[in-house]
């Protein structure tokens, strides 16, 4: 080693560090890549991201064959480096500790931070440019990266770690929504929203989306034929519900556009209406959304009761109603919430939690009350009075409007 020249001392020095430094950025930008755009690129043949999909899959003899390397390298640079220092300042120790001071924050620069910095930020170059070179070489050093993960595995199982046992890389509900939250730069708020809701679709049932039982527009037999004819022409429905005296007593369903015509006759009278209904479905509250999407589709059917246990009928559902499920509440002016000047938000408190959650990207709970009001009357086990304010699950509101049987409007507080 004293008769190598100091040039040449530097220069594999130099080569080593070089190579350090590839190991660490690769084994970065292999680790970091997008594991969803890397499938894309495969399924479209990229040769680059195929060799870099079949190395993770054998993850394990990867990062041993690289940390094998790597720490090979290190260690015989570290030597190289303190020959240099020695044969440089080998009369003044001060020197020698400066020197050595400074080789080692080279090091840990060039082999460790700066690869490591550019492997996290332009992982799919040096990972398809390294797959390249590792494939041969995973191949060539198979015997003694088995042995090493044998040992390693022996050691895992004496603490009773099963390496076999590899952690679940599908994704949940939840995942999935933070995942199209975070592509908001990628696709518009209108897209975003849909795909929330498809992602909801599973977990909802028609309780969540039906219209409730005291907002149902129906017609009812008992009222003159004059008050029936006037509904029918100013109704903003294409069905109706027809039932006598209440709505538990449905007798079935009326499209305005099979009578609108015979409105005119002499002889219209509640018989003719009678005569047009289509039979009433009724649908379990607890049916879920998908569910009565595909039964409306089988039966041909667009409009229902919900019903609960024990009969009664607690709202109304229409295939509008699902098909918004997916695309988003078409929720009035009236009901979206309102931004203020001071960052508050005026809230209608009939507005579905659903709707609210994924207006305002919240997590109120859905599994009781389905509607603002009924979280708040829940909480507050009262129907509380214009001007309490208070903290809902996190979220500081203050009442703005009460009547005797429920919460009419919320000013939800900004933080």
């Amino acid at each position: 080693m004293n008769d190598i020249p100091l040039s040449m001392l530097f220069g594999i020095l130099a080569f080593m560090l070089i190579l350090s430094g590839f190991l660490t950025g690769s084994e970065t930008s292999l680790m970091s890549i997008n594991r969803y755009r890397l499938r894309n690129l495969v399924k479209l043949n990229h040769k680059g991201a195929t060799k870099v999909q079949g190395l993770l899959q054998k993850s394990e003899r990867l990062l041993s064959f690289i940390l094998l390397a790597n720490g090979f390298l290190k260690n015989l640079s570290a030597a190289l480096a303190t020959v240099i220092v020695i044969k440089l300042f080998s009369h003044d120790e001060v020197f020698i500790a400066v020197a050595m001071g400074l080789l080692t924050l080279l090091m840990v620069v060039f082999t460790e931070l700066a690869p490591k910095s550019y492997g996290a930020t332009k992982p799919e170059w040096l990972a398809f440019f390294a797959a390249w070179i590792y494939t041969p070489l995973l191949t060539l050093f198979y015997p003694i990266t088995l042995f090493i993960n044998g040992f390693v595995r022996l050691l895992l199982r004496i603490v009773r770690v099963d390496v076999k046992k590899s952690p679940n890389e599908s994704l949940n509900q939840e995942e999935l929504k933070s995942i199209i939250a975070e592509a908001e730069n990628l696709m518009p708020e209108r897209y975003q929203k849909m795909l929330t809701g498809i992602l909801d679709f599973e977990s909802a049932s028609v309780e969540d989306i039906m219209t409730p039982r005291k907002e149902i527009v129906g017609i009812d037999l008992e009222d003159s034929i004059e008050e029936i004819i006037e509904q029918i022409r100013t109704s903003p429905h294409t069905q109706l519900a027809v039932y006598k005296t209440n709505i538990d007593r449905i007798v079935g369903f009326l499209h305005l556009r099979k009578i609108l015509l015979l409105i005119g006759r002499d002889d219209f009278d509640k018989q003719t209406i009678i005569n047009l209904l289509s039979k009433p479905t009724f649908i379990p509250d607890n049916t879920p959304v998908h569910a009565q999407l595909l039964r409306f589709k089988s039966e041909k059917n667009s409009i229902g009761m919900v019903v609960d246990e024990y009969g009664d009928v607690q709202g109304l559902v229409t295939l509008d109603d699902l098909i918004q499920e997916i695309v988003g509440e078409l929720i009035d002016d009236e009901m979206a919430p309102r931004k203020q000047s001071d960052g508050s938000y005026m809230i209608d408190a009939a507005i579905t939690l659903r709707e609210l959650n994924r207006i305002m990207q919240w997590s109120l709970p859905t599994e009781g009350p389905k509607t603002l009001n009924g979280l708040i009357v829940e909480f507050m086990e009262t129907i509380p009075e214009s001007g309490t304010s208070f903290r809902l699950l996190g979220h500081p509101l203050e009442i703005i409007k009460t009547d005797e049987h429920a919460v009419k409007l919320v000013k939800f507080l900004a933080e």
